[in-house]
């Protein structure tokens, strides 16, 4: 089985992907592991990704999808993957398809995680952080006793600015999965949507329920 998870960021895919992974037998395949992978082992695939990584811009399809096609030859994605972060677009869905048929196979679920802004926002934006221990905290999920202070040191509490609200928004707009790649794969009677606001429990069940 092949499955992919769309969702995003702050929606729980790496986390899920793990558990469904476990669950179902299957190795967990997400762009962010492969990239660091060959940057670590310096390889040719590497070195070309580590330019666009450090520029803070987007490692091109060409090479996206050569790493793809060189983790799906292991042994270990024999039986199947799941992939997480991965397709980006419909170019990167097209050649997944098309390099799962040349193995005999294909994508038998796309799982979209759906999770609404304001959520996300709260998610992701609440973090912050001890300027002198580096402890950090969450506003809603894990609050200091007092606010503005470290319960660890006394220090003062700060928010990085990738973490403010409107810088977090931005980023949210810049990488959702595209409404066309969500169609792609409702079009080919794969898709299913869950309702990733609830206990992480619960998701992961309709997770598997949706694979089953």
């Amino acid at each position: 089985m092949n499955i992919v998870l769309l969702g995003p960021p702050g929606a729980g895919k790496g986390t899920q992907a793990q558990r469904l992974a476990a669950a179902k037998g299957l190795v967990h395949i997400s762009t962010g592991d492969m990239f660091r992978e060959h940057v670590r082992n310096g390889t040719e695939l590497g070195k070309l990704a580590k330019q666009y990584m450090d520029r803070g811009e987007l490692v091109p399809d060409e090479v996206t999808i050569r790493m793809l096609l060189e983790r799906l030859d292991r042994p270990d994605a024999a039986n199947g993957a799941i992939f997480d972060g991965f397709p980006r677009n419909v170019t990167q869905a097209k050649a997944l398809d098309e390099a799962l048929a040349a193995r005999g196979a294909r994508i038998d679920r796309a799982l979209l995680i759906k999770v609404s802004d304001d959520e996300l926002v709260a998610r992701l934006a609440g973090r912050w952080m001890c300027r002198s221990c580096g402890a950090v905290y969450h506003e809603r999920n894990d609050p200091p006793r007092e606010p503005g202070r470290c319960d660890r040191c006394g220090g003062e509490l700060y928010q990085r600015d990738d973490d403010r609200p409107e810088v977090v928004r931005a980023r949210l707009e810049r990488q959702k999965p595209p409404a066309e790649l969500i169609e792609y794969y409702r079009e080919r009677g794969v898709l299913r949507e869950i309702d990733g606001e609830r206990p992480l429990d619960e998701v992961t069940e309709s997770l598997l329920e949706a694979l089953a």
